[in-house]
Protein backbone atom coordinates (compact mmCIF):
# COMPACT_ATOMS: atom_id res chain seq x y z
CA UNK A 1 0.00 0.00 0.00
CA UNK A 2 1.37 3.39 -1.01
CA UNK A 3 0.23 6.03 1.48
CA UNK A 4 0.29 9.59 0.16
CA UNK A 5 -0.56 12.91 1.73
CA UNK A 6 -2.43 15.44 -0.39
CA UNK A 7 -1.57 19.08 0.13
CA UNK A 8 -3.47 21.92 -1.54
CA UNK A 9 -1.19 24.89 -2.09
CA UNK A 10 -2.31 28.23 -3.54
CA UNK A 11 -0.12 29.66 -6.29
CA UNK A 12 -0.29 32.60 -8.68
CA UNK A 13 -1.71 30.28 -11.36
CA UNK A 14 -4.13 28.19 -9.35
CA UNK A 15 -4.30 25.76 -6.48
CA UNK A 16 -1.68 23.04 -6.78
CA UNK A 17 -2.10 19.50 -5.54
CA UNK A 18 1.07 18.00 -4.08
CA UNK A 19 1.19 14.34 -3.14
CA UNK A 20 4.08 13.14 -0.98
CA UNK A 21 4.89 9.72 0.36
CA UNK A 22 5.93 8.85 3.91
CA UNK A 23 9.57 9.67 3.06
CA UNK A 24 8.47 13.20 1.99
CA UNK A 25 9.29 12.40 -1.64
CA UNK A 26 7.04 14.21 -4.09
CA UNK A 27 5.06 11.65 -6.08
CA UNK A 28 2.72 13.96 -7.99
CA UNK A 29 2.04 17.64 -8.58
CA UNK A 30 -0.91 18.84 -10.60
CA UNK A 31 -3.64 21.46 -10.52
CA UNK A 32 -6.87 21.38 -8.55
CA UNK A 33 -8.90 21.80 -11.74
CA UNK A 34 -7.28 18.57 -13.01
CA UNK A 35 -7.69 16.48 -9.84
CA UNK A 36 -9.63 13.72 -11.60
CA UNK A 37 -6.83 13.31 -14.18
CA UNK A 38 -4.26 13.20 -11.36
CA UNK A 39 -6.09 10.42 -9.56
CA UNK A 40 -6.38 8.45 -12.82
CA UNK A 41 -2.64 8.87 -13.44
CA UNK A 42 -1.84 7.63 -9.92
CA UNK A 43 -3.98 4.52 -10.50
CA UNK A 44 -2.19 3.84 -13.81
CA UNK A 45 1.25 4.20 -12.25
CA UNK A 46 0.67 2.52 -8.90
CA UNK A 47 -2.46 0.40 -9.25
CA UNK A 48 -5.29 0.45 -6.76
CA UNK A 49 -3.02 0.21 -3.72
CA UNK A 50 -2.82 3.98 -3.21
CA UNK A 51 -4.23 5.60 -0.12
CA UNK A 52 -4.56 9.41 -0.15
CA UNK A 53 -5.09 11.47 3.00
CA UNK A 54 -5.48 15.25 2.91
CA UNK A 55 -3.21 17.27 5.14
CA UNK A 56 -3.17 20.87 6.26
CA UNK A 57 0.58 20.80 6.84
CA UNK A 58 3.09 22.20 4.37
CA UNK A 59 5.61 19.61 3.21
CA UNK A 60 9.25 20.33 2.31
CA UNK A 61 8.11 20.16 -1.34
CA UNK A 62 5.38 22.70 -0.58
CA UNK A 63 7.90 25.05 1.02
CA UNK A 64 10.18 24.72 -2.00
CA UNK A 65 7.25 25.46 -4.32
CA UNK A 66 6.43 28.59 -2.32
CA UNK A 67 10.06 29.70 -2.68
CA UNK A 68 9.95 28.97 -6.43
CA UNK A 69 6.88 31.16 -6.87
CA UNK A 70 8.56 33.87 -4.76
CA UNK A 71 11.40 33.97 -7.31
CA UNK A 72 13.87 31.38 -5.97
CA UNK A 73 13.73 29.31 -9.13
CA UNK A 74 16.36 26.78 -8.06
CA UNK A 75 14.38 25.87 -4.93
CA UNK A 76 12.64 23.09 -6.86
CA UNK A 77 15.93 21.46 -7.82
CA UNK A 78 16.35 20.07 -4.30
CA UNK A 79 12.91 18.46 -4.12
CA UNK A 80 13.18 14.70 -3.82
CA UNK A 81 10.88 12.93 -6.25
CA UNK A 82 9.79 9.35 -6.81
CA UNK A 83 7.72 8.15 -9.74
CA UNK A 84 6.21 5.03 -11.18
CA UNK A 85 6.24 4.69 -14.92
CA UNK A 86 8.32 2.75 -17.39
CA UNK A 87 12.10 2.81 -17.69
CA UNK A 88 11.82 5.04 -20.78
CA UNK A 89 9.46 7.48 -19.03
CA UNK A 90 11.81 7.67 -16.05
CA UNK A 91 14.72 8.41 -18.40
CA UNK A 92 12.74 11.28 -19.99
CA UNK A 93 11.72 12.65 -16.59
CA UNK A 94 15.29 12.57 -15.26
CA UNK A 95 16.48 14.40 -18.39
CA UNK A 96 13.76 17.02 -17.96
CA UNK A 97 15.15 17.87 -14.52
CA UNK A 98 18.43 18.77 -16.24
CA UNK A 99 16.81 21.50 -18.37
CA UNK A 100 17.68 24.73 -16.52
CA UNK A 101 15.09 27.31 -15.50
CA UNK A 102 14.81 30.07 -18.05
CA UNK A 103 15.57 27.80 -20.99
CA UNK A 104 13.46 25.72 -23.34
CA UNK A 105 14.20 22.59 -25.33
CA UNK A 106 12.39 20.93 -28.22
CA UNK A 107 10.98 17.44 -28.00
CA UNK A 108 13.54 16.40 -30.61
CA UNK A 109 16.30 17.96 -28.52
CA UNK A 110 15.24 16.01 -25.46
CA UNK A 111 14.96 12.77 -27.46
CA UNK A 112 18.54 13.32 -28.67
CA UNK A 113 19.76 14.06 -25.13
CA UNK A 114 18.50 10.73 -23.86
CA UNK A 115 20.13 8.87 -26.74
CA UNK A 116 16.95 8.16 -28.71
CA UNK A 117 16.90 10.85 -31.43
CA UNK A 118 14.21 9.06 -33.46
CA UNK A 119 11.89 8.66 -30.45
CA UNK A 120 10.38 12.15 -30.61
CA UNK A 121 6.78 10.97 -30.28
CA UNK A 122 7.62 8.57 -27.46
CA UNK A 123 9.47 11.38 -25.70
CA UNK A 124 6.39 13.57 -26.12
CA UNK A 125 4.15 10.82 -24.74
CA UNK A 126 6.43 10.35 -21.72
CA UNK A 127 6.44 14.11 -21.19
CA UNK A 128 2.64 14.09 -21.27
CA UNK A 129 2.52 11.31 -18.67
CA UNK A 130 4.77 13.24 -16.28
CA UNK A 131 3.12 13.09 -12.84
CA UNK A 132 5.20 15.89 -11.28
CA UNK A 133 4.46 19.15 -13.04
CA UNK A 134 6.92 22.06 -12.62
CA UNK A 135 9.47 20.09 -10.57
CA UNK A 136 9.94 17.72 -13.49
CA UNK A 137 9.72 20.72 -15.80
CA UNK A 138 7.66 19.49 -18.72
CA UNK A 139 6.65 23.11 -19.30
CA UNK A 140 10.16 23.79 -20.64
CA UNK A 141 9.56 21.67 -23.75
CA UNK A 142 8.49 23.51 -26.88
CA UNK A 143 7.82 22.64 -30.50
CA UNK A 144 10.64 22.36 -33.01
CA UNK A 145 9.91 25.90 -34.19
CA UNK A 146 10.11 27.27 -30.64
CA UNK A 147 6.36 27.73 -30.27
CA UNK A 148 4.52 26.69 -27.13
CA UNK A 149 2.73 23.41 -27.57
CA UNK A 150 0.80 21.15 -25.24
CA UNK A 151 0.77 21.51 -21.48
CA UNK A 152 -1.51 19.40 -19.31
CA UNK A 153 -2.17 22.31 -16.99
CA UNK A 154 -3.10 24.60 -19.88
CA UNK A 155 -1.03 26.85 -22.13
CA UNK A 156 -1.83 29.85 -19.90
CA UNK A 157 0.07 28.18 -17.06
CA UNK A 158 2.92 27.11 -19.33
CA UNK A 159 3.28 30.68 -20.57
CA UNK A 160 3.21 32.05 -17.02
CA UNK A 161 5.80 29.54 -15.78
CA UNK A 162 8.21 30.22 -18.64
CA UNK A 163 7.88 33.98 -18.20
CA UNK A 164 8.37 33.58 -14.43
CA UNK A 165 11.61 31.73 -15.18
CA UNK A 166 12.76 34.40 -17.65
CA UNK A 167 12.59 32.23 -20.77
CA UNK A 168 12.50 33.92 -24.16
CA UNK A 169 9.26 33.00 -25.89
CA UNK A 170 8.54 33.03 -29.60
CA UNK A 171 6.09 35.77 -30.55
Amino acid sequence: MLALTLERLPSPIGVMLLLCDQMQQLRALDWEDHEHRLRDLLRRQYGKDVQIAETGKTSPAGLAMQAYFAGELQAIDAIQVATGGTEFQSKVWRALRQVPAGTTLSYAGLAARIGHPAAIRATGAANGANPISIVVPCHRLVGGDGNLVKYGGGLHRKTWLLRHEGARLSP
